[in-house]
């Protein structure tokens, strides 16, 4: 049996088990950092399949790593594992999807990677939707996780089409939180220093400048706490915004003008205006290798699928994080017969579909042999890690 035999022939017998993981994980969905069960579960898997596991990494109490090296070796390679649901909508992301995938796939390769050469890596990455301590690839970056990998791998759950890795945009997740006086708003309003009135503000700052930012720059957001009562000045307002833009440059030029519009709303209301981090880590934006892409491509269309044009995407992903240190691919895979959008009850439905559970065979298929291409041919490597590194350079005049 060669190798690209061996692969698929693991890859289907062994999907009926991760199918189960999938499904099991979507009626039980976690948001991030709170992913126990999800986490005990795809580690237990990789220990089944002979990798050593270890939790509760980076920071991150519901991260784990999963390592096989063999005797012989070779390329370092790390496939990439998300597992958080989204708040109030469960798993409309797909995300129950992703782990067992990325974890598939890592068992597939393994049967071959004694000959090839070279180790093997799952990283569960909690919180890539975000949340306090979120983003964890972030984490993993920071901690050095990268420092000895070649390559990472993944698919993200799509809708209809397969595509290609996207140039992701960087995102910074922040709190604005403004401190004034209560007083009673009818009897003395003059004795009161109104928190929501510079809230306000700030929306309508931000409404202004959005006249003159590029089209890659989105700022949106909520007011999670805008007072208590109609006759009651604010004496506290707090809100909840994204910042995001195609490059992290672009990012904090917008971010750092956001934080002169909080200081204005301070002034002009007598308030106190903080503006402040929501999360432990800034998602970067994702720095695409075509090369390495047209690896998976090639790989996915022997497996007789076709792959659609990628569209412009404005959406983030702590994969760019990884992008910035390795070269990394997350194409879009197939779950569905229908387009669905991202984030909704439709592509809930679809990441329990028996499409949306075929695609973890085909994900995992995909991006092993994708890996045992870069462990069989050193040349593919070094031309993707060439690119990847020509990449980054580009980026920094961006």
């Amino acid at each position: 049996m060669t190798h690209r035999e061996s692969i698929l022939d693991r890859a289907e017998k062994r999907w009926p088990e991760y199918r189960e993981i999938a499904l099991a994980i979507h009626s039980r969905p976690e948001t991030s950092n709170h992913e126990y069960f999800a986490c005990e579960i795809l580690s237990d898997v990789m220990r089944k399949e002979g990798f050593e596991v270890t939790v509760d990494v980076a920071g991150h109490p519901t991260g784990f790593t999963a390592v096989y090296r063999a005797e012989k070796p070779g390329p370092v390679l790390v496939f990439l594992a998300e597992y958080d649901a989204l708040p109030g909508l469960g798993h409309g992301c797909g995300h129950n999807l992703f782990g067992p995938t990325s974890c598939l796939a890592a068992a597939a390769l393994r049967q071959v990677v004694e000959e090839t050469g070279g180790e093997i890596r799952v990283y569960g990455t909690p919180g890539e939707e975000g949340g306090e301590n979120g983003s964890a690839k972030g984490s993993f970056v920071r901690e050095g996780f990268f420092q000895d990998v070649d390559a990472a791998l993944c698919v993200h759950p799509g809708a209809d089409q397969h595509q290609l890795t996207g140039p992701e945009i960087a995102c910074a997740p922040v709190r604005i939180t403004f401190t004034g006086r209560a007083a009673h708003a009818s009897s003395s309003p003059q004795d009161g220093i109104n928190a929501l009135d510079a809230l306000v503000l700030v929306f309508n700052a931000i409404g202004l400048l959005r006249q003159q930012l590029t089209k890659d720059v989105r700022i949106h957001g909520i007011v999670t706490k805008g007072g208590d009562a109609p006759n009651i000045i604010p004496a506290l307002t707090e809100g909840f915004f994204y910042v995001r833009a195609a490059t992290v440059g672009r990012m904090m030029k917008v971010y750092h003008q956001l934080e002169d519009i909080v200081q204005g709303a301070a002034l002009q209301t007598g308030c106190t205006g903080v503006l402040e981090p929501a999360q432990r880590n800034l998602v970067e934006n994702i720095v695409p290798v075509p090369s390495f892409d047209a690896v998976y491509r090639r790989v996915l269309e022997s497996l007789g699928e076709t792959v659609a044009e990628r569209q412009l995407p404005l959406g983030s992903s702590d994969v760019g994080n990884v992008s910035h240190v390795v070269p990394v691919i997350q194409p879009m895979i197939r779950i569905s017969d229908q387009p669905v959008a991202g984030h909704s009850i439709e592509k809930r439905e679809a990441c329990r579909s028996e499409t949306g559970l075929r695609s973890i065979a085909l994900g995992a298929k995909a991006l092993a042999l994708t890996a045992l291409e870069l462990l069989e041919n050193p040349e593919l490597l070094r031309q993707i890690k060439a690119d990847h590194a020509a990449a980054l350079e580009k980026e920094k005049t961006m």
